[in-house]
């Protein structure tokens, strides 16, 4: 037994296929450095870095004056509506979404639901890969300035991030419940409600939070674009050199962010009990 127990692990096969691709992996890297004109040295020189310490240093006192603290606690309030809002409807379609793309566990789908699947996943990339910026910049013609074009933008934009995490988490879900009420001859919508759902409610709620937190962060870009909160305030400060203003805006996002991180992790760590 000791003998045995002595013995050491026997070493997992060579994976040749993981080992290409890391290795293309590294020549895409280095190739990516020699491609791209990066100027260090101009960047690191001394008149470089004074030039940005000088600029940084125009950024203090923040302005803490009461009205403008005022301003920046709407517009805090409003980013934070704009993340949430848009994040709420976005979860929602995804949810729409992935029940249409996904795949019944193990079963094989038929020729209509594969004809619905591919308009999906397609309507799916096409939602993810125009960037909140954009939808923001198409949305102000139709909802004019406001958090009403920068709500619209994240929901699209996360409608086809959380429906393809959705439809994902749903194909790889374990088919034994599934199995064992189609089997009893539940249909598919009954066995999602009463088996699927349940089961995956805890990983679809952890990728809406992280979506979230995601979606704090671009809510505040946003306004760059006209779309309201933080980044509306920030664009017009900085834009006309309000530096003290500037500062204060900036220290507002910051504070909003961790206050999303820690809430979303909060949230996460009462799921996993």
């Amino acid at each position: 037994m000791s003998g045995a127990a002595s013995r050491p692990l026997p070493r997992p096969p060579l994976r040749w296929a993981s080992l290409a691709w890391g290795l293309a992996l590294a020549v895409l890297v280095l190739a990516s450095f020699a491609s791209l004109d990066l100027q260090w040295a101009q960047f690191l020189a001394p008149d470089a870095l004074a030039s940005m310490a000088r600029f940084a240093a125009e950024f203090y006192p923040p302005d803490l004056g009461a009205d403008f603290a005022w301003q920046t606690v709407h517009a805090g309030l409003e980013t934070l509506a704009m993340s949430c809002l848009g994040t709420l409807l976005a979860a929602a379609a995804g949810l729409v979404l992935a029940l249409g793309a996904a795949r019944p566990p193990g079963a094989m789908q038929s020729g209509a639901a594969l004809g619905l699947r591919r308009p999906l996943l397609w309507l799916m990339n096409l939602l993810r890969a125009i960037p909140e910026l954009v939808w923001a910049a198409l949305l102000l013609i139709l909802a004019g300035l406001g958090p009403m074009s920068g709500t619209l933008a994240l929901a699209l934009h996360t409608s086809g991030v959380l429906g393809r995490l959705f439809a994902q988490a749903l194909e790889n879900a374990p088919p034994e419940p599934d199995l064992a009420l189609r089997l009893q001859g539940v249909g598919r919508w009954r066995r999602l409600a009463f088996a699927g759902l349940p089961l995956l409610a805890p990983q679809l709620l952890s990728y809406t939070l992280y979506r979230w937190e995601n979606n704090i962060r671009a809510a505040a870009v946003l306004g760059v674009v006209g779309a309201g909160g933080l980044g509306q305030s920030l664009s017009f400060h900085m834009g006309l050199f309000h530096m003290g203003k500037t500062a204060t805006v900036l220290l507002a996002m910051l504070a909003l962010v961790a206050l999303v991180d820690g809430l979303s992790a909060w949230l996460r760590r009462l799921l996993t009990r």
